[in-house]
């Protein structure tokens, strides 16, 4: 069957824009994204959305053209009829450090330098590969979280590839709860938990929200991370307070700096105070606690 590619070609700061305009967009379709370098001297970037046939294309053309504010025939389409989609977007995938961390593809293990806490994830059907702006955010934030409070009961919500909870359970050994409502992510993530030897310490869990008997059992937690979308953070805000210990943290991403002083208020009103932000071009990440 023929797989499909869509694709727009801008300079290297407007594709990063479009990069991560269109992450969140299909994060839960699975669709792999690429940001790939086609003229190093003029800094000409590619932006290019895979999909896996034909009516995926016709489905995702109007999408990507709503988010970006184009009309659907200033986005081109190519027919790749021979290509493994996943390799391909790979191409364009480089490795990303954020502290210690350094996440990386298979393609990139010979990269690992000394001194790296190498997190390997490739480019696949869940999102939060850690070269999306927001999740480098949050492994900066868990480093200095983790090191300062020394929590020992940890949540990753809305887990996706499980790249935060790898990170925790790499500095530390922390016993660490990673859901997602989604069981393809939850069943990737248990895949990338077991590649990167986390996997006694990470549990993996299918869960649409606190209410899970699992998570129930686990629950308060000292730390909880949750690098997903601004509208679904402010509802939760509520539990999170409920489910987060006195002393512990969150550690809240997937936030545009547009939304940001909407979460914090939804989260002030629940009795949980800023601490730090973090800002990676137009996204955000907080560190909040529980005002005492």
């Amino acid at each position: 069957m023929a797989q499909y590619r869509l694709y727009l070609t801008r300079d290297k700061d407007q594709a990063e824009q479009i990069f991560d305009l269109l992450e969140p967009v299909f994060e839960e379709d699975g669709l792999p994204l690429a940001n790939t370098e086609i003229d190093e001297d003029k800094q000409i970037y590619e932006i290019s959305l895979y999909t896996e046939d034909k009516a995926g294309a016709d489905e995702a053309l109007p999408r990507m053209a709503a988010c970006l504010g184009l009309k659907p025939d200033e986005i081109s389409i190519e027919e790749l009829p021979d290509i493994d989609w996943v390799l391909h977007s790979l191409e364009g995938l480089k490795p990303v450090r954020a502290g210690r961390f350094f996440v990386h593809g298979s393609h990139d293990r010979d990269k690992l330098q000394d001194g790296d806490i190498g997190i390997e994830i490739d480019a696949g059907l869940a999102f939060g590969t850690g070269h999306h702006g927001t999740t480098a955010s949050c492994l900066e934030m868990i480093e200095e979280i983790v090191a300062l409070e020394e929590p020992k009961n940890v949540l990753d919500l809305g887990t996706g590839s499980a790249v935060l909870a790898i990170a925790v359970a790499k500095l530390r050994d922390i016993p660490v709860l990673a859901t997602d409502i989604d069981p393809v992510a939850v069943d990737v993530a248990q895949e990338n938990v077991v590649k990167n030897g986390a996997d006694k310490w990470v549990s993996t869990l299918t869960a649409t929200g606190f209410d899970d008997p699992a998570m129930q059992a686990r629950a308060p937690f000292d730390l909880i991370v949750a690098n997903i979308l601004a509208n679904p953070l402010i509802e939760l805000a509520n539990e999170m307070r409920a489910h987060v210990k006195d002393n512990g943290s969150l550690i809240l991403s997937g936030i545009l700096e547009t939304q940001r002083d909407s979460v914090l208020a939804a989260y002030e009103a629940a009795g949980i105070e800023h601490h730090k932000t973090i800002y990676k071009e137009s996204w955000v990440a907080l560190h909040l606690k529980p005002k005492l």
